[in-house]
């Protein structure tokens, strides 16, 4: 069972879209925002073949970027209104090539904290009714108050 998180703001999930809405590379991928709750945040996104590697699978740098920014917002949604998120470590494991019509990216909280907070995500791939699970990630985030140039 997960945890139930309380946020430390009432507009948190506003704030996820409108961060969300400034990644350039989120755009690029196509990828949108299925779910915002506190401690949890999806993203989905499409199949398409200027995100694939040499076989045809999703690339797994574009597998990293979409599951960084799942755990990155699902801390975010957790944290105080004056702050910023940024990753300061991940880990990724790659299960199986990422092959499917759409993929689902999981991002959940561990462990949320005042400056540090730890998340887990999990990369699906979805073919018909189908999903697998292609990659897990481990993601440590930093809450970053006060600093030029990076906004919440």
């Amino acid at each position: 069972m997960r945890p139930v998180f309380e946020p430390r703001c009432a507009d948190y999930a506003e704030r996820v879209r409108a961060s969300f809405a400034r990644q350039g590379v989120m755009h690029t991928l196509g990828a949108k925002l299925t779910r915002i709750e506190p401690g949890a945040v999806d993203i989905a996104l499409d199949w398409a073949p200027g995100l694939t590697q040499q076989h045809g699978f999703l690339h797994a740098g574009v597998v990293s970027t979409a599951l960084d920014s799942a755990c990155g917002y699902a801390g975010f949604t957790l944290m105080a209104q004056d702050a910023a998120v940024l990753t300061i470590e991940f880990k990724i494991n790659l299960l199986a090539p990422a092959r499917g019509e759409r993929f689902r990216m999981e991002g959940r909280v561990i462990k949320p904290g005042r400056t540090i907070t730890v998340c887990e995500g999990q990369a699906f791939a979805l073919q018909g009714d189908q999903e697998h699970l292609v990659a897990t990630m481990h993601c440590t985030l930093m809450a970053v108050v006060g600093r030029d140039g990076v906004q919440g």
